[in-house]
C-alpha cells in the first residue's frame, strides 16, 4: 500500500490524533491519486480523511491489544 503510513497500533506512546489524521492523508492521497486536489474536489477529498480518521480511532480503541500482530 503506501509506505509512509506507519504502523499505528501498540506503540509508545499511543499514536496521537495528529498520527491518525497524517495516516488518514496519506491513504486518501494514495487511493485519490490526488497529492493535492482541486477545488472541485477538496472538500470531499477532506471529509475522506476525516471519516478514515475517525474509523482509524475506533478501531485502535477496540482492538485486543494483548494479540500480537501478524
Amino acid at each position: 500500500m503506501c509506505r509512509s503510513i506507519k504502523t499505528l497500533r501498540s506503540v509508545e506512546p499511543p499514536a496521537t490524533p495528529g498520527d491518525i489524521s497524517a495516516a488518514a492523508l496519506q491513504f486518501v492521497r494514495k487511493v485519490s491519486g490526488y497529492r493535492k486536489p482541486s477545488r472541485a474536489n477538496e472538500q470531499v477529498f477532506n471529509r475522506a480523511i476525516v471519516e478514515i480518521a475517525g474509523s482509524v480511532e475506533k478501531l485502535l480503541s477496540e482492538l485486543d491489544s494483548s494479540r500480537k500482530p501478524l
